[in-house]
């Protein structure tokens, strides 16, 4: 029987995007804190970014050819920071602050609407909820759940840099299983991609997989065509997720809603 609900984090319970200002403002902070500990980048504001970007892209081609993730003391130095050859003993000690930063600097964050709610509604129900993200700061999503108030909600929140895989690496969900002691045939999960989330959970054998779109499902979906594995649902509203698990698993609907 379905008992277990596993969310996405960026996309899913949050909305996020990134632009040109958030670009810019990632940048300035980024200089400012290695200079704080001591690090000089050495060249101008443009040369700068564009060796960072340089970094990013490599990491991103590194990570999602394997679906591992590193953990931030290796991510800055060996790719994001690499042309830079700074003293690793100075920059090491501030991967995670770094890491951590660009999270919600380079991120436009917030709330989806009513997700306060559906939470309750599905603890009311008696779901286990946790959460299953890819993030490359160990303590990023535990923070910002507990900024929102949403913390106390999961049993469990499993993060790529802790673990050392990225979705839609099966074993990411399996480390979620583990730890939140269920099956994988009494699991649905949510997110807002094909390529991470439902390819993700339906090799990872979830009863259920549900797709609520984002700003950045385009972009991350692009490589995707013609994937085999299809979402159960898809919903615009985190609060129809309520509703669609009171009809396909009425054992755990309120009576009045499996009477109608």
């Amino acid at each position: 029987m379905l008992n277990t609900v596993l969310f996405d984090m960026g996309g899913t319970l949050e909305d996020i995007w990134n632009n040109e200002e958030t670009l810019a403002a990632v940048m300035e902070k980024l200089q400012a804190m290695l200079r704080a500990a001591g690090l000089e980048p050495g060249c101008g504001p443009e040369a700068f970014r564009e060796k960072v970007l340089a970094g990013l892209r490599a990491y991103k081609s590194w990570s999602e050819s394997v679906w591992l993730e590193k953990k931030p003391e290796e991510i800055w130095p060996d790719f994001y920071l690499k042309a830079f050859d700074f003293d690793r003993e100075k920059l090491i000690p501030i991967t995670e602050d770094l890491a951590n930063m660009w999270e919600l600097t380079y991120f436009h964050r917030e709330l989806r609407p009513g997700v306060r709610e559906m939470l309750e509604e599905l603890e009311r129900r008696g779901y286990k909820l946790g959460v299953v993200s890819n993030n490359a700061s160990l303590y990023n999503v535990f923070n910002v759940l507990e900024d929102y108030g949403i913390r106390h909600f999961m049993r469990d929140v499993t993060v790529s840099s802790v673990t050392g895989y990225r979705k839609p690496h099966p074993e990411i969900f399996r480390i979620s299983f583990r730890q939140m002691q269920v099956r994988a045939e009494d699991c649905v999960y949510v997110g807002d991609t094909i390529s991470r989330d439902i390819i993700g959970a339906k090799r990872a054998g979830f009863a259920k997989a549900v797709q609520i779109g984002s700003h950045l499902s385009a972009e991350k979906d692009a490589a995707v065509k013609d994937a085999a594995e299809k979402p159960d649902a898809v919903i615009s509203d985190i609060r129809e997720l309520t509703a669609w698990l009171d009809e396909i698993n009425p054992a755990m609907a309120p009576k009045a809603a499996r009477e109608v």
